[in-house]
């Protein structure tokens, strides 16, 4: 791969305005900017429709920018698969995926290209994505978008380069190439939000490893830099654990088996009643649970679309 090749960056956002200014500003200060910008509004009503229609009649440097303005909200998987799509069909040897909250630092486009382009020197041609590393606003890491680490992580950095092999990872600051979309398709958009980043990155694995380029970093713009965990369930945040249960509880049933699906609802029994969540609301998790059973999206290839 070149060492400058047609990258699109996706940015999905939804009345984040002000959060997205700042991401289009990290864009225009890359070392290496993107050839392309595709962001998906995912019907913002905060003005964003507006401003990003000012943006895209304006000159940006060498990137062209391309505004999806959706009828509807799509949630975080809708849009980066939407957006994937969108960079497909440009041509771009890569898309390189984050929301409306991350600020990539200046050279971290070109350190991930510099990382992926010597993981496939090493590994060979498989390597599926190349991922940032991020960081809180504090500059602390960021606690719920660390990458899950293979058991040889180290491999890369025996070899003296500077990057470890992972598994999974958020999509936060991923750089997908261009045959991934086109081998392993896009996220289900029917998600909707939480584990379709997981889900794809663990799809794109089967054959070799992803890695997290450790000098590429990405400051994730959160509320509060925690974890997240199943004894965390109230009444405000129930319905984003409404997604995550039926969506985890469906791949491990579809694509792990019956016994990966029994065991992880039993987890998630466990850790309600251990966080005293509200009975009300373990009634409504458990019944996502059973809803899960059902619900199996098949993979959408840009081909086919």
């Amino acid at each position: 791969m070149s060492d400058s090749p047609t990258v699109t960056a996706v940015v999905v956002t939804y009345n984040r305005l002000d959060k997205l200014k700042n991401v289009l500003s990290a864009l225009e200060d890359q070392t290496l900017p993107p050839s392309e910008l595709v962001v998906v509004d995912n019907a913002s009503t905060d003005g964003t429709g507006d401003f990003l229609a000012s943006y895209a009649s304006e000159q940006h440097g060498g990137m062209s920018v391309k505004v999806i303005s959706c009828a509807e909200n799509l949630g975080g998987a809708g849009g980066f698969s939407t957006g994937m799509k969108s960079g497909y069909d440009s041509g771009s040897d890569f898309v390189w995926i984050f929301d409306d909250d991350g600020y990539p630092e200046p050279d971290a486009l070109e350190k991930l290209i510099q990382g992926y382009n010597g993981a496939v020197d090493e590994l060979g041609p498989d390597v599926p994505y190349a991922c940032s590393v991020v960081k809180f606003i504090d500059g602390s890491i960021c606690e719920m978008n660390n990458p899950v680490p293979t058991w040889d992580w180290g491999r890369l950095l025996a070899k003296g380069q500077n990057s470890v092999m992972v598994t999974s990872c958020s999509f936060v600051s991923v750089l997908i190439p261009r045959w991934v979309i086109e081998s392993f398709g896009l996220p289900f958009k029917e998600y909707f939000i939480w584990f379709d980043d997981a889900e794809y990155t663990l799809r794109i694995t089967k054959t070799c490893p992803g890695i997290q380029v450790l000098d590429s970093v990405i400051i994730h713009d959160m509320a509060s830099n925690k974890g997240v965990n199943f004894s965390m369930i109230d009444e405000k945040n129930a319905w984003k654990f409404s997604y995550g249960i039926r969506n985890q509880a469906s791949y491990r049933l579809h694509h792990e088996g019956k016994a990966a699906y029994l065991l992880f609802c039993a987890q998630v029994c466990r850790s309600m009643k251990a966080g005293g969540v509200d009975k009300k609301l373990q009634r409504q998790m458990r019944k996502k649970m059973r809803e899960a059973i059902k619900f199996n999206p098949k993979i959408d290839y840009p081909q086919s679309m």
